[in-house]
C-alpha cells in the first residue's frame, strides 16, 4: 500500500520557531509524504530543506520501544512506579528542591503544562528548566524588563510590510529559511526595502543585505547605544510616545558615551546604518541567538528595544523589535512557565498573588515560592550532589550544555536519572537509570506556538513503535502514582489544553498579556480542528500586535528604557587563548541530529564538523585547507576540519554544534565552551569563548564508505549517512599494524573478499570488501588528507564496483560533486557544468534548468557564489 488513497493531515513542522504548517500523508508502511501547507499563515506552502525531508526521518530504526531500568527491559508499571518512588523518596529525605526536571522546546504545550504543574504546584519546587534557556532566555528577560511581560509585539507580516529590516545575530537564511524566503520575496517585489545584517560572520543571509555590519563579537550594546544617540540627535525620537515610557533620559545619558571603536566597524558604515534607521519609520529589527547567547544578552535585547521605544516604532504594521525563536515550541514553553523563574501564562513566581491564584486554580497542596535553578546552575547542583533525582525530557544536555564534559559527569554521578526520549542512542540517554520510550513527532497530538504567537496543532498520523507513549501521559501517570490522582487524571491532550486556557483567564484578570480564555470551552472536535490561531484569544480580542497604544504590563503601565553600558564578553583573548570562538547551526542539521541525521540528503551538504578560520589566521597558525585543527579552551578541547574563509573576522573562528559521540566524538564543540552566563537571564555565552588553535598532524588520514554503520576507533572520525549507507572521515596518530586488520574491524567484515592496493613507502593503502561482486565497503588511506571523489564513492556500496580502488568516477559517470541544493540533491559539479554548457548567468536560470534554489532558497547564496566563480574562471581564460 503506497498511501495514495489516504487523506492528508494538517500538522506543524518540528524544527525551528517559524512554525510552518505541513500536510502529512502516511504511506501505510510507517513512512510519510510531506508537503507545505498552503493555508498555514506562517509558511503559505513553503518548506525548508529540513521540513521537506521530514518523511525521511520517521524511521523507527533505533527507537526506544519499551522502558528499561539499569539497561534491563521493564514494564511501564515497574518503570513508572520506580520513578514515582525515587522522586518521592528524595523529596521526603531532602526536600522538594532536591529534585529537578530539564525539559525541551521539542515538547508540545500540553506536555510542558503537565510537567510545570507537577513540579511547581505539587512537588513544590521551581527546579524545572528547559533547553530554551540556551536560546531564548535573554529575550525573555529583556521583554520582561522593558514591557513587564514576555511579549513578542509583532507578527511575521511586519517583515513584508517594513521598509527597513535589520537582522541582528540572525542567519535567517539557514536558521529560519522560510522567513528568509518571505523577506526575499518582499524585497524582490519592493526593491526599495532595505536589509541590514549585523553579524560577526558573513553568512548566507548577507546575500540579501544592502549593508553588512561585520561587528566585533559581543559589541552589540555599543552599536545600539550609538544608534539611540543618533536617533536623538537626528530628531527621530517620538516624544508623544515617550509619555508611555520611563527611563529615556537616563538611557540616553548612558548611551551617549561613544564606544563605537569597540565594534571594530568603519565609521562610514556605522553612519550609513544610523541614517537608514533614522529616516525609515517602518523598521523591524529581527534578532536571534547572536544577541541572546551572551553574558550581556539581556542588555543587548534591551539596547534594541530602547531604540524602538524611543521612536515609537512598535506594535504597528511594519515596525517593531522581533525575536525569532530557535525551537518549534520555545514560545509554548515560555507560555506555560517552562522556565525556572516563571509561572504558567506569564504569571510571576515572585508575586505572591500570582502564586496563590495558580495554587487555588490547581488545588495544589504546595506552590514553589521562589525561582528554581536555571540550566547551568541546575547541572552544577547535580554535579555537587544537591539534586538527588533528575528527569530529562527530549534533550541532550551532555552534548549541548556549555562545559559539556562536566555536565556529562554530573549526570553520570546523579543518584537517580530518568530520560524520556525517542532513542536511547544519545550521550544523555546512555547515562540514565530509567529510560522511558516517548512518542515522536508524527505520533503525538497537541499544540505548539511559533515566534509570532501563532498556536498550531501538531497531529498524529503514525502509531508509536512498541510501547512508546506521549509525554503528557507519562508525566500524568507519575503524578498520579505520587499521590495526586485527581490533578493528573487526564485522558486526552484536549483536556489539558482546556485547563491551560482556563488558567490563562486568571492571567488576564491580573492584566497579563497571555490570555486564550476564549478557547477554554473548546470541544474535543473543536480542538481536533483548531486552525492556526494567534494569541491573545479572549471574548474581546484575537491576535494582532501589542504596544502601539502605549499600554504595557509593568507596575506603572509604562515601558521601561534601561540605562545600559557596553560590557565585553566575559573571557578575554590573550597570548594563551588568542581566538574568539563563535558557535551555531548549519543549514541542513538540527540540534544533535537525532532526527536530521537519518536523512542522507540532509547529511550530504556539510558531512563533517568544521572550523571556519580567516586565511591570515590559518597561515599564522600553520593550518592548510582541509587540515585538522585542535581547538583548546580553558575547559575542553575538540578536533575539527579547517574551513579557510574570509567569512569570519581575523581573530574569530566559528564551529557548528551538532556533532555527538555517535557522529564525531572529538568535535563536540560545547565541551570547549565555558559555563559563563548572563547574570540576568542565566543564558550561556555560547558565542564568545576564547580558544587556542594548533594543527593536528595525524600519522594517517582516511576516507571510508560502507553499506552498514562502521565502528571507528581512531582519534578523529566523523560519520554520516549516505543514500547507499555510510561515509566516514578518519585520522589518527598511530598507523595500524595492518590495514587489512584495521579495515575488517572498522567494517565488521571478517570474511568478506578483499581487494587491496598498498604502497608502504608512500603511506598509501586502498581496500575494497566484496560479497561476490557487490561492494560492501571501501577504505582509502594516505599520509595527507585523502584526495578521492567522495561524492561518487558514497554511491557505490551495495552495487557492483570493480574499479572502486581508483577513487575516481568513470568518464561515463560524472561525479556530481558536493551537494549544494539539498531539496533537490543537486551537486556542485552538476551546477558548474550546467552554468558552462547552458550559459546560465542568474540564479533563476539555474532554478529553471536544475530546480536548485526553487524550494526553500537557502542555497541561493551558494548558487550566486558559483556563478561568480564561473565568471572569474571565464575571465581568466
Amino acid at each position: 500500500m503506497d498511501g495514495a488513497g489516504l487523506p492528508e493531515t494538517r500538522s506543524t513542522c518540528p524544527y525551528c520557531g517559524v512554525g510552518c504548517g505541513v500536510l502529512l500523508r502516511a504511506d501505510g508502511q510507517g513512512g510519510l509524504t510531506v508537503r507545505g501547507d498552503p493555508d498555514h499563515p506562517a509558511n503559505k506552502g513553503r518548506l525548508c530543506s529540513k521540513g521537506l525531508a521530514l518523511g525521511e526521518t520517521t524511521s523507527t530504526e533505533g527507537r526506544l520501544r519499551h522502558p528499561s531500568i539499569n539497561g534491563q527491559e521493564a514494564t511501564w508499571d515497574t518503570a513508572l512506579q520506580t520513578v514515582a518512588d525515587r522522586f518521592s523518596q528524595a523529596i521526603r529525605d531532602h526536600g522538594p528542591d532536591s529534585v529537578a526536571f530539564y525539559v525541551s522546546g521539542q515538547m508540545l504545550t500540553e506536555d510542558y503544562y503537565v510537567a510545570n504543574k507537577l513540579m511547581k504546584g505539587f512537588i513544590g519546587s521551581a527546579n524545572i528548566d528547559t533547553n530554551s534557556r540556551l536560546c531564548m532566555a535573554s529575550t525573555v528577560a529583556g521583554h520582561r524588563r522593558a514591557f513587564g511581560t514576555d511579549t513578542v509585539p509583532g507578527t511575521y507580516e511586519d517583515l513584508e510590510q517594513a521598509d527597513l529590516v535589520v537582522l541582528v545575530g540572525s542567519n535567517l537564511a539557514w536558521c529560519h529559511p522560510v522567513l528568509y524566503q518571505r523577506l526575499a520575496a518582499a524585497k524582490k517585489q519592493r526593491p526599495d526595502l532595505k536589509v541590514v545584517v549585523i553579524d560577526p560572520r558573513r553568512t548566507a543571509t548577507c546575500d540579501l543585505a544592502d549593508l553588512h555590519l561585520q561587528l566585533r563579537a559581543g559589541s552589540d550594546v555599543a552599536l545600539f547605544n550609538g544608534l539611540l544617540t543618533a536617533l536623538s540627535e537626528g530628531g527621530a525620537v517620538d516624544y508623544a510616545y515617550l509619555s508611555h515610557v520611563d527611563g529615556f533620559d537616563t538611557a540616553l545619558v548612558a548611551a551617549s558615551v561613544d564606544r563605537m571603536n569597540e565594534t571594530g566597524l568603519d565609521r562610514r558604515d556605522i553612519q550609513t546604518f544610523f541614517n537608514l534607521f533614522l529616516r525609515t519609520n517602518r523598521t523591524v529589527t529581527v534578532f536571534s541567538q547572536g544577541v541572546n547567547q551572551s553574558s550581556a544578552g539581556a542588555d543587548k535585547v534591551n539596547a534594541i528595544l530602547n531604540c524602538h521605544l524611543a521612536t515609537g516604532r512598535i506594535g504597528r504594521p511594519g515596525m517593531g523589535p522581533f525575536s525569532v525563536t530557535g525551537q518549534p515550541n520555545a514560545m509554548g514553553g515560555r507560555e506555560v512557565g517552562g522556565l525556572a523563574n516563571m509561572l504558567a501564562c506569564h504569571l510571576e513566581i515572585e508575586n505572591p498573588d500570582h502564586r496563590q491564584a495558580v495554587r487555588t486554580f490547581w488545588d495544589a497542596p504546595v506552590m514553589a515560592d521562589h525561582a528554581g535553578l536555571k540550566a547551568v546552575d541546575l547541572f552544577r547542583a547535580v554535579g555537587q550532589g544537591q539534586i538527588k533525582a533528575l528527569w530529562i525530557i527530549h534533550t541532550n544536555p551532555a552534548v549541548t550544555m556549555p562545559d559539556a564534559d562536566a555536565v556529562r559527569d554530573a549526570i553520570k554521578g546523579c543518584d537517580f536519572t530518568v530520560v524520556s526520549d525517542i532513542t536511547g542512542a544519545t550521550d544523555t540517554a546512555r547515562l540514565a537509570h530509567v529510560l522511558l520510550p516517548a512518542a515522536a513527532w508524527g505520533e503525538k497530538d497537541g499544540t505548539v506556538t511559533n515566534s509570532d504567537r501563532t498556536i498550531s496543532r501538531q497531529r498524529a498520523v503514525l502509531s508509536p513503535p512498541g510501547h512508546a507513549r506521549p509525554d503528557w501521559d507519562i508525566l500524568s501517570e507519575v503524578g498520579r502514582r505520587m499521590g495526586w490522582h485527581k490533578a493528573f487524571d487526564y485522558e486526552t491532550p484536549a483536556e489539558i489544553f482546556r485547563e491551560y486556557a482556563a488558567l490563562s483567564h486568571i492571567a488576564g484578570q491580573f492584566d497579563r498579556d497571555f490570555d486564550i480564555s476564549a478557547l477554554s470551552d473548546l470541544s474535543d472536535h473543536g480542538y481536533e480542528t483548531l486552525p492556526p490561531t494567534r494569541w491573545p484569544v479572549t471574548a474581546t480580542r484575537q491576535g494582532g500586535r501589542f504596544f502601539a497604544d502605549g499600554q504595557f504590563y509593568t507596575p506603572n503601565g509604562k515601558a521601561q528604557m534601561l540605562a545600559l553600558q557596553y560590557r565585553p564578553p566575559a573571557a578575554k583573548t590573550g597570548p594563551r587563548y588568542p581566538f574568539r570562538l563563535n558557535t551555531g547551526r548549519i543549514r541542513d542539521q538540527w540540534h544533535t541530529m537525532t532526527r536530521t541525521a537519518l536523512s542522507p540528503r540532509l547529511s550530504a551538504h556539510l558531512a563533517e564538523p568544521f572550523l571556519e578560520i580567516h586565511p591570515d589566521d590559518a597561515a599564522r597558525t600553520g593550518l592548510g585547507p582541509a587540515s585538522l585543527v585542535r581547538v583548546t579552551s580553558p575547559v575542553g578541547t575538540a578536533i575539527l576540519r579547517t574551513l579557510i574563509t574570509d567569512r569570519v573576522r581575523k581573530g574569530e573562528v566559528f564551529a557548528p554544534m551538532h556533532w555527538t559521540s555517535d557522529t564525531a566524538p572529538s568535535a563536540q564543540i560545547d565541551a570547549v565552551v565555558p559555563d559563563v552566563v548572563d547574570p540576568v537571564s542565566g543564558q550561556p555565552e555560547s558565542k564568545a569563548a576564547v580558544v587556542a588553535l594548533s594543527p593536528y598532524n595525524a600519522g594517517w588520514y582516511g576516507f571510508a564508505v560502507s553499506a552498514a554503520p562502521m565502528s571507528p576507533t581512531s582519534e578523529y572520525w566523523a560519520m554520516s549517512r549516505t543514500p547507499a549507507g555510510w561515509r566516514a572521515e578518519l585520522a589518527a596518530d598511530t598507523v595500524p599494524e595492518t590495514w587489512e586488520g584495521y579495515g575488517r574491524l572498522l567494517f565488521g567484515l571478517t570474511d568478506a573478499r578483499l581487494q587491496i592496493l598498498q604502497d608502504t613507502g608512500r603511506g598509501m593503502a586502498r581496500l575494497a570488501f566484496y560479497q561476490r561482486d557487490t561492494l560492501l565497503a571501501a577504505l582509502f588511506v594516505a599520509r595527507d588528507p585523502v584526495a578521492v571523489m567522495r561524492d561518487y564513492l558514497v554511491t557505490l556500496p551495495g552495487a557492483e564496483a570493480p574499479l572502486v580502488l581508483t577513487g575516481q568516477s568513470p568518464a561515463n559517470m560524472p561525479d556530481p560533486g558536493p551537494i549544494v541544493c539539498s531539496c533537490f540533491g543537486v551537486g556542485m559539479n552538476t551546477l558548474l557544468a550546467a552554468i558552462e554548457t547552458q550559459s546560465l548567468t542568474t540564479v533563476d536560470q539555474i532554478g529553471a534548468a536544475l530546480q536548485a534554489g526553487t524550494n526553500c532558497g537557502s542555497c541561493r547564496p551558494e548558487l550566486t557564489a558559483l556563478l561568480t566563480r564561473a565568471k572569474v574562471a571565464e575571465a581568466a581564460e
